[in-house]
C-alpha cells in the first residue's frame, strides 16, 4: 500500500483503472495490460484507452482465435508516436462516436464481435480505418513469433528451398 501511495495511486484508484476498459484490458496511467495474461504495453503519446481500442480494433479487423492480444498490441504500438497521435486519437474518437450511435458507451463497450464488425464496416472507407488495416498486414504478420501459429516455417532459401522442406506436407488440400 505504501508503494502505491508513493506512486500517487491509492488502492481504490488502481482498482478503478482496472475496470475501465471492459473484460479484456486494464487501463492505467500510461499503460495497457491484459487481464488474463502476463503482458503490458506502455504508451507515451496516445491515451491508454486509445491504445486499448486499437488493440481491439486490430483483433476485429484480423481475427485469429489462436493469436494472443500481445501480438496485436505489438502490431499497433507503432502508432504511439508524436506524429501520429492526433490523427489516431481523432480516428478512435470517430470509432467511439460510431459505437455511441449504435447505443454503446464506446467501441470497447461493444460486447459482440459482429456488432463491432458492423461499426467497422461503416468506417471502412475512412483514411483512419485504411491506415490501421494496412499497417496491421505487416505489423501483425511480420512477427516471427506468430508464424508457427499459422504453420509458416519462415523463409526457405537459406535452407535449400521448400522442395525438400515441406513442399508436399499440406494436409488441408
Amino acid at each position: 500500500m505504501t508503494e502505491l501511495r508513493s506512486r500517487g495511486l491509492t488502492r481504490r484508484a488502481l482498482l478503478a483503472h482496472a475496470v475501465v476498459a471492459g473484460a479484456a484490458f486494464s487501463i492505467g496511467s500510461g499503460f495497457v495490460a491484459a487481464r488474463d495474461a502476463a503482458w503490458a504495453l506502455e504508451v507515451t503519446n496516445l491515451k491508454p484507452e486509445t491504445m486499448a481500442t486499437l488493440i481491439q480494433m486490430a483483433r476485429d479487423v484480423y481475427p485469429h482465435d489462436k493469436v494472443a492480444d500481445n501480438f496485436y498490441a505489438i502490431a499497433v504500438k507503432g502508432y504511439d508516436t508524436a506524429e501520429d497521435a492526433a490523427a489516431i486519437e481523432a480516428g478512435v474518437a470517430a470509432l467511439d462516436a460510431a459505437a455511441q450511435g449504435a447505443g454503446y458507451a464506446n467501441y470497447l463497450a461493444v460486447g459482440w464481435e459482429s456488432d463491432r464488425v458492423a461499426i467497422l464496416k461503416g468506417m471502412e472507407n475512412s483514411p483512419f480505418f485504411q491506415t490501421i488495416r494496412g499497417g496491421l498486414v505487416t505489423g501483425l504478420y511480420n512477427q516471427k513469433e506468430v508464424w508457427p501459429i499459422f504453420g509458416y516455417q519462415g523463409e526457405s532459401y537459406s535452407q535449400g528451398g521448400y522442395i525438400h522442406r515441406g513442399f508436399d506436407d499440406i494436409s488441408w488440400l
